[in-house]
């Protein structure tokens, strides 16, 4: 969880629209295992050590199910501390009979997926141990092929889900773009990230401080994809939790540079990628 702290900069919470506010309060709650932070009649923000926003979920007014094909979320992914708390999770989701996505061996990592009842994707993951990784040139060896669940169910160590850990991270975030050049120079040249895989010429994983990755970006929905709708559901916005005020200046100043676009107001700072992503970049 080294990767997630001071001095690297990373995800910090994810902040979604939804159709239906109560229907997912108890999707995240029951299924899940969030707590809730605060809840107002529209809006909630949750957490699983009951101090630390993780996820914040809004219903919008005269809100509309997200478009096939556009730019915006593909999926938010909780770091779990631990193998164990893995299979405990998958356990859950067995017993409650939830349907899954998808559940990979990455090789850096083991990773469970699902999509809340929006369509909004999830990745609930635990890492293998970093010096476990396999770097060449630069660039960390990553694979997606099939979870051995039966291991991983026999390695757990048999206690009973209840709820997310208290130190359970947003570990990354993986977005559908719209293109990579323009995409890569923002995050790259402009906030400071690290390209530490390229998959093909559809997708790039990014990083600080030498993690497999903290950012996903990929043109899976096709080259020029658009924007979904401002009231659609999906991704309002995520931060990015920077080391200081000072590195915080220096991606303005590299961001400006680059000619994206940036708003300052209040002590807050918003940007949106060449896709129309939109991001906080706080300390």
């Amino acid at each position: 969880m080294k990767f997630h702290r001071h001095p690297h900069t990373f995800v910090g919470q994810v902040y979604l629209k939804v159709a239906n506010l109560e229907r997912s309060l108890e999707f995240y709650q029951n299924i899940i295992g969030f707590q809730v932070l605060t809840k107002s009649a529209k809006k909630a923000v949750l957490t699983a050590n009951g101090t630390t926003p993780l996820l914040s979920i809004e219903q919008p007014e005269n809100v509309i199910p997200k478009k096939p094909r556009t730019t915006g979320l593909y999926h938010f992914a909780l770091l779990l501390p631990s193998r164990n708390d893995l299979a405990r999770i998958l356990r859950h989701f067995i017993q409650i009979r939830y349907p899954l996505q998808g559940a990979s061996d990455h090789l850096v990592s083991e990773a469970i997926y699902l999509a809340d009842p929006d369509g909004n994707g999830i990745e609930i993951y635990s890492d293998r141990p970093s010096a476990a990784w396999n770097w060449e040139n630069g660039e960390v060896e990553m694979a997606t092929v099939p979870l051995d669940a039966e291991n991983l169910l026999a390695e757990g160590d048999g206690e009973a889900w209840t709820g997310l850990p208290s130190n359970t991270l947003m570990g990354h975030i993986h977005l559908h773009v719209s293109e990579l050049q323009k995409t890569e120079e923002f995050y790259i040249q402009g906030l400071g990230f690290n390209i530490v895989n390229r998959y093909g010429r559809q997708a790039l994983f990014i990083s600080t401080g030498g993690y497999h990755h903290h950012i996903g970006l990929n043109t899976w929905n096709g080259v020029g994809a658009p924007a979904p709708l401002e009231n659609s559901v999906g991704l309002k916005r995520f931060s990015l939790v920077l080391p200081n005020k000072e590195t915080r200046k220096k991606v303005i100043e590299q961001l400006q540079k680059i000619g994206a676009w940036i708003k300052e107001e209040n002590d807050i700072v918003l940007t949106k990628d060449p896709s129309g992503n939109l991001i906080e970049l706080s300390v």
